[in-house]
């Protein structure tokens, strides 16, 4: 079992059409690209990054690293985030999801990004908690663009916010994304990633 990681569009087919699966049977009613299309699941400008634990070539867990630069109370950081996090039902419950997460988390740090940010559903903080991601406190990630945006404190929503701070400028103003609204404007192909 290890994890592996490739630029969104370089991931190989055969992974690629195991993760479109697990995507299809977690989001059902979501429309993801058909794997040996040239449609983007992401949208090209966040730099996706697919990161996959693989066993013996069976895809247990899937996720993908979106990153942007964003600015936040005067301040400029590059920020990544998790996205279409999902874990193969068969093989839930026994520590996967946990692991990519985990392997995510260190990804990006060792990317050079300053934050990590995103959202979940709340009863999935614990999840995150445990992979090593801590709860942004009140804080909502605002996505779509600025004259289309998409706050993930809407009506229906359940979110929470969650970060890792990787640099010594995010450690030190991390008390400036509690209570926050942040202006993440990741586009309109990925709403809020």
């Amino acid at each position: 079992m290890h994890v592996v990681s490739f630029p969104e569009p370089a991931t190989p087919a055969a992974l690629l059409a195991q993760v479109r699966e697990l995507q299809r049977d977690a989001w059902p009613s979501s429309p993801f690209p058909d794997p040996g299309g040239s449609e983007p699941n992401h949208d090209p400008d966040l730099s996706p990054q697919s990161m996959l634990l693989v066993d013996q070539g069976v895809v247990l867990a899937a996720l993908d690293i979106l990153a942007k630069e964003i600015e936040h109370r005067g301040r400029r950081y590059r920020a990544a985030g998790l996205s279409t996090v999902v874990t193969r039902n068969s093989a839930r419950g026994q520590g996967h999801g946990r692991t990519l997460i985990s392997a995510a988390r260190t990804a990006m740090a060792e990317a050079g990004h300053d934050i990590g940010l995103f959202t979940c559903d709340r009863p999935l903080q614990a999840f995150y908690e445990s992979g090593g991601w801590e709860l942004l406190p009140g804080t909502v990630l605002i996505g779509g663009t600025p004259d289309e945006p998409f706050p993930s404190d809407q009506p229906g929503f359940d979110k929470v916010t969650m970060a890792g701070f990787f640099s010594a400028t995010s450690r030190r103003h991390r008390t400036s994304f509690h209570d926050a609204r942040i202006q993440l404007h990741p586009g309109l192909i990925d709403k809020l990633w």
